[in-house]
């Protein structure tokens, strides 16, 4: 099943493309990296799967709805959501709070009925908890859940990220640089965690700068260049594909 669908997707900045007739496509249930040079589009192509940019040309479908131009938040209400490259949380809370705040896309319980406290909202507000101290568990927060966000360690921090983003609830996940000035040992930990998001039912999509990291976590990659794409394909396929190399090292293996 096809759960984004993006179709002649360009952006101009300027009259120069960012990103330039772009087709790909994402199934629901496998990891999906995008990777490419500096300045290559990859946050541009983000920015227009969210909302956050407005496209020159093309569209973006996701679960069978054409989401070019919304504004972000319908998207995201709609089962799209991303994390940043700069981690975004509530740094005077604590990681059970953030997360417990990234749920408010799901609660359906407001106004006079949390006021008053009705049944219906208590009720939610229970089964709230038990999926905050859930999802703190799977991503290995537990421990530090009433830590102040602001005390955690960077890699500590970006997996707090991921989590208020899983609060959500989303169908689609879109991360931006998940690993970006982390050590191997906090890499690693957050390559398990995406490879847990996707055994919980949530697709990924991945812009990743450490080449290594996003081979080893994804299905399949796309390789964008200037804008374009260059190529599609297994971790195995681009690894070995010669366009992709000479994008990288400005050079033919052959040669």
């Amino acid at each position: 099943m096809i759960l984004l669908h993006a179709e002649g997707l360009t952006k101009y900045f300027g009259g120069l493309a960012a990103v330039e007739d772009l087709d790909f496509d994402v199934t629901k249930g496998e990891i999906v990296g995008l990777i490419g040079p500096n300045g290559a589009g990859k946050t541009t192509v983000f920015n227009l799967l969210t909302g956050f940019e407005r496209p020159t040309g093309g569209k973006v479908m996701f679960k069978g709805h054409d989401i070019t131009g919304w504004k972000p938040s319908r998207i995201a209400a709609l089962g799209l959501t991303r994390t940043f490259q700069i981690v975004n949380v509530f740094r005077n809370q604590t990681t059970y709070e953030n997360v417990r705040l990234g749920h408010y896309l799901q609660q359906r319980n407001g106004g006079f009925r949390s006021i008053f406290r009705t049944r219906s909202a208590r009720r939610e507000e229970g089964e709230l908890q038990h999926r905050t101290i859930e999802l703190l568990e799977r991503v290995g927060l537990i421990d530090v859940k009433d830590e102040l966000a602001s005390s955690l360690s960077q890699g500590l921090q970006r997996a707090l990220g991921i989590c208020i983003a899983l609060a959500s609830s989303p169908d689609l996940l879109l991360m931006d640089e998940p690993t970006a000035g982390m050590s191997a040992e906090e890499t690693a930990n957050i390559m398990a965690i995406i490879r847990q998001m996707r055994d919980m039912g949530v697709t990924i999509v991945l812009v990743e700068h450490d080449v290594k990291m996003a081979m080893g976590c994804s299905d399949r990659i796309v390789v964008l260049n200037f804008g374009k794409k260059i190529a599609e394909g297994t971790p195995e396929e681009i690894a070995g594909n010669e366009e992709v190399i000479e994008a990288y090292l400005g050079v033919r293996r052959s040669e």
